[in-house]
């Protein structure tokens, strides 16, 4: 016969286990996931704006100017680093090494990898921001700017690298001066990745309404121009494109995040 004492020890001894289980055990309800890299972005309100090559004397890409309206999004403040690289793939790819300096030698199919692990890490939908909504941005908002931040010449020193002051390599991320929206190295530094493919004749077919890009094409579009280019092609407004499968030590990438609000 068991006495009551007995059956108080066992019981407390019971509850016990169950207590140190909820502590070591996850729960069935909710996954865990691999704390992936905080990415910092900066809120951009949507609204209208004319795109393209404003100030004239661009190249025939970038025209008709033609009006363009973007939904609100967020956009990383920085490129994305090689320490944020690291964390999500567990390797360098690139050629001028540093945790802060911005990653290169990615080709756009390496950014879709970095991203689809980066959100199954986080549970958000980062992407690529489209080239609409990273011209949008380089421009404080919509703003007639020639480059990320200013469009006076003799002040584009303090906000880009590029071949006058680079040193022929990157440079930490956030040490030249943002554009009106605390967003850095929009000119400069390296040029960037963007979701959409490339088509030179496309601003002549283009919506007006959140524009994605061709729906056929080889190349990707890239932006922003880099350390080796010169003033002219880190214009806010100066295209490209390249095969997706490139990797140059002056070409990475920032992401971009639909808006939740």
């Amino acid at each position: 016969m068991i006495t009551k004492q007995v059956k108080e020890t066992t019981y407390g001894f019971i509850a016990l286990i169950a207590a140190l289980a909820t502590l070591t055990l996850p729960s069935f309800g909710s996954p865990c996931l691999a704390a992936g890299p905080e990415i910092e972005l900066v809120f951009v309100k949507g609204g209208c704006f004319q795109m393209g090559d404003t100030f004239g004397g661009g190249e025939a890409d970038e025209r008709p100017v033609h009006e363009v309206c973007i939904a609100d999004f967020s956009i990383g403040k920085y490129e994305v680093t090689q320490a944020e690289w690291q964390a999500v793939m567990g390797s360098n790819p690139s050629t001028f090494t540093g945790d802060r300096r911005p990653v290169e030698n990615v080709s756009w199919g390496d950014t879709q990898a970095f991203i689809a692990r980066l959100n199954e890490q986080t549970g958000r939908r980062y992407r690529l921001p489209t080239e609409a909504e990273w011209e949008y941005a380089a421009r404080s908002g919509g703003k007639k700017e020639n480059w990320a931040g200013t469009s006076n010449p003799s002040h584009l020193d303090n906000h880009a690298w590029y071949d006058t002051n680079s040193e022929e390599k990157t440079h930490v991320v956030g040490a030249k001066r943002p554009n009106g929206l605390g967003i850095y190295d929009m000119s400069g530094n390296v040029r960037e990745w963007v979701e959409d493919r490339y088509e030179a004749v496309w601003y002549q077919e283009s919506p007006r309404d959140n524009p994605a890009g061709p729906m056929a094409g080889l190349a990707r579009v890239y932006r922003g121009g880099g350390w080796s280019s010169s003033a002219r092609h880190v214009r806010a407004s100066s295209r490209g494109g390249l095969l997706p499968d490139n990797r140059i030590n002056n070409l990475g990438f920032r992401l971009a995040l639909p808006s939740a609000r």
